[in-house]
């Protein structure tokens, strides 16, 4: 794939379809020709700027030389009919839904992390989950400098990670209750794309929960107890692969939040080796990807608000556990439709074509 410029296909134009679209542009990604491809053929607008977009069939990918499937959290997206199609036509694919994520012949990249893995591709590399992408972000130079044993991980995920039609559930939600003079916070909406409400409201229900004492997610040797969800496993399974790091034992519990855009995740870890709050900090202000906001006197600390927009990883509120010199807490926010997505999946791209020069 020696070129200067690329033939790219980005399937999809849900909300991260779009963000694919946008950050190809803002990223000057060397794009030769765009191909846009979804259900049903239209023309639609991203910032001001038109594109055409075709209906999807396996012709669609003759002459693509990299295909971006925008994909489907919890559910079978379009790579699953159309990804080998793409492949056998030349292309490489990279897939931001969970079809291919722990198939051990496909790598699950995170460039800031294990970029080396791309090279191990056979046509098809996975975009990890957003939770997960952002906590491996933060993780990983504290794993190489003194070793993670134990992560214990709640995330605060936003309603975007669920799809436009989550978004329009909130903003509906929004409408409806301060149109009542917020004398009620309890709304029905008629279009509910989440089991619970919204707005006003957190609940602890991203994904499907495991009905026993299996789960497909679970697939690195480890049986789920009933009661997690599959999104909770993910976190675990992804982070074992990306990391090279099977031997980390992680808990984890997932949370939506009333928030359009921006992942937050309290992360506590416990470490092989004891490393100061001060010295974390340090090793964190200099990893790629992250930018450290740790000024909590001053009221300076990551919030998805100020991440929305934004391709790094935000650390902050990293403190020592009071009762265990190995334990220390962080405070993990970013934008789950960039980095959590469109941005990974292309600086996935940008080390596809790196590779080839």
């Amino acid at each position: 794939m020696k070129k200067t410029k690329y033939n790219v296909a980005v399937v999809g134009v849900g909300v991260v379809g779009i963000e694919m679209l946008r950050v190809l542009k803002q990223r000057n990604f060397p794009v030769a020709e765009l191909r846009v491809l979804a259900r049903s053929a239209r023309e639609i607008e991203v910032d001001g700027q038109k594109y055409t977009v075709q209906a999807i069939s396996a012709d669609a990918f003759n002459t693509m030389d990299i295909a971006l499937f925008a994909g489907t959290e919890g559910e079978k997206g379009a790579a699953v009919t159309y990804a080998k199609e793409a492949v056998k036509r030349g292309a490489v694919v990279i897939d931001n839904g969970a079809d291919f994520r722990m198939d051990p012949k496909v790598p699950l990249v995170v460039p800031e992390v294990n970029a080396q893995d791309v090279k191990k591709h056979k046509g098809i590399i996975a975009n990890p989950n957003c939770s997960t992408i952002q906590m491996v972000v933060a993780l990983n130079p504290i794993h190489r400098k003194v070793g993670i044993k134990k992560v214990i991980v709640t995330t605060l995920q936003a309603s975007s990670g669920a799809g436009k039609s989550a978004v329009e559930q909130l903003k509906e939600e929004n409408f409806l209750i301060a149109q009542a003079g917020f004398n009620n916070v309890n709304v029905a909406v008629s279009n509910k794309a989440m089991p619970q409400q919204l707005a006003y409201n957190v609940f602890p229900h991203i994904g499907s929960f495991v009905k026993g004492d299996y789960c497909a997610e679970a697939r690195t040797g480890y049986s789920a107890i009933a009661g997690y969800t599959n999104e909770e496993w993910k976190l675990v399974n992804e982070t074992h692969k990306i990391m090279h790091a099977p031997s980390i034992k992680i808990s984890a519990t997932t949370v939506r939040v009333p928030v359009r855009t921006g992942h937050s995740e309290s992360v506590y870890i416990q470490t092989a080796k004891p490393i100061s709050a001060d010295a974390c900090r340090k090793l964190l202000a200099k990893s790629p990807g992250v930018i450290l906001i740790d000024e909590p006197k001053n009221n300076l600390y990551p919030m998805p608000k100020d991440a929305e927009g934004r391709d790094e990883v935000f650390v902050g509120r990293v403190r020592q556990d009071a009762f265990d010199k190995k334990g220390l807490w962080l405070w993990v926010v970013a934008d789950n439709l960039r980095k959590g997505a469109a941005t990974n999946a292309v600086q996935i791209a940008e080390c596809l074509i790196s590779n080839s020069k």
